[in-house]
């Protein structure tokens, strides 16, 4: 079940994205209904593909307050565990309908981009919380214990901040562009977005530049170390190439959907490396 909600938060990034993208942001026009009194799209001759879009985006966002629910009860209900832990359970659960109540006001909105943007990075965090229950119900609740050197773990926070730069500056970057999420209201941030693509380029450089110390000074550290630095590795030069390979060629659709996908990817993987640093008994 764990599992299973780390996979939905990031998928529901890739489907949210696909809503911007094909410009369905408001194809239900209103929130929480799709159309006022109706909360499916109604068929008429001029219905286009963009409601059914957006309404599978939300039917999805029901099925993943399902998974949260039931991650809640599961680690709730499990007595052998620290109260934290428990607790830790409900966070999934709580996101979603913080997430809910975004998209809405998003949608009410205009898909204004700083509440787009707030969308796409709240569930980031969603990743990261989901990642880290995940790490913490295969381990024990006693106190942490350190596998790494002192400078690795002085870096470790660096390399967390460094994640959430990238991803802000991501955030700003895609709010700059082309992609508003509609074809007829366009609110972008007024920006110059090839140069915030260059900003944002350079935070991940500086983040490489930190996961390749990381990968030096944890060289020989125990397993799973070593292994999910080789994982990170691979995460980072996949997003790179996408990144680089869409703004050559004017960000087409596919590529960038395909960067909000590895975004996923490389927040859950980031958050594994860094939980790897320690252990728990």
């Amino acid at each position: 079940m764990l599992i299973a909600n780390l996979v939905a938060q990031i998928a529901i990034v890739v489907t949210g994205g696909a809503v911007r993208l094909t410009a369905s942001g408001l194809g239900c026009s209103s929130w929480p209904q799709c159309e006022p009194g109706h909360f499916t799209p109604r068929f008429h001759e001029a219905l286009t593909i963009h409601p059914y879009i957006e309404f599978g985006n939300r039917t999805l966002t029901g099925v993943l307050g399902v998974i949260a629910l039931l991650v809640a009860v599961v680690v709730w209900t499990d007595r052998s565990r620290a109260r934290s832990y428990r607790w830790l359970g409900f966070a999934p659960l709580i996101g979603v309908v913080l997430q809910a109540v975004i998209g809405g006001i998003t949608v009410l909105v205009d898909l204004h981009p700083g509440w787009v943007s707030t969308h796409f990075l709240v569930s980031m965090l969603l990743v990261v919380t989901s990642a880290i229950l995940l790490d913490r119900s295969a381990e024990g609740d006693g106190a942490p214990t350190p596998v790494v050197g002192r400078w690795a773990r002085r870096l470790a926070p660096v390399f967390a901040v460094l994640l959430g730069v990238v991803l802000v500056l991501g955030a700003i970057t895609t709010g700059a562009g082309p992609h508003s999420g509609d074809d007829e209201i366009a609110y972008r941030f007024a920006i110059d977005p090839l140069l915030m693509a260059r900003i944002h380029a350079a935070a991940v450089w500086l983040f490489t530049a930190v996961l390749v110390a990381l990968l030096v000074l944890n060289r020989r550290a125990p397993r799973p170390v070593p292994r999910l630095g080789v994982v990170m590795v691979g995460l980072v030069v996949l997003q790179g190439i996408i990144g680089y390979v869409q703004v050559a060629t004017d960000l087409p659709i596919v590529l960038v959907l395909l960067h909000m996908a590895a975004a996923g990817l490389l927040t859950a993987g980031s958050t594994r490396y860094l939980m790897s640093f320690r252990v728990r008994a």
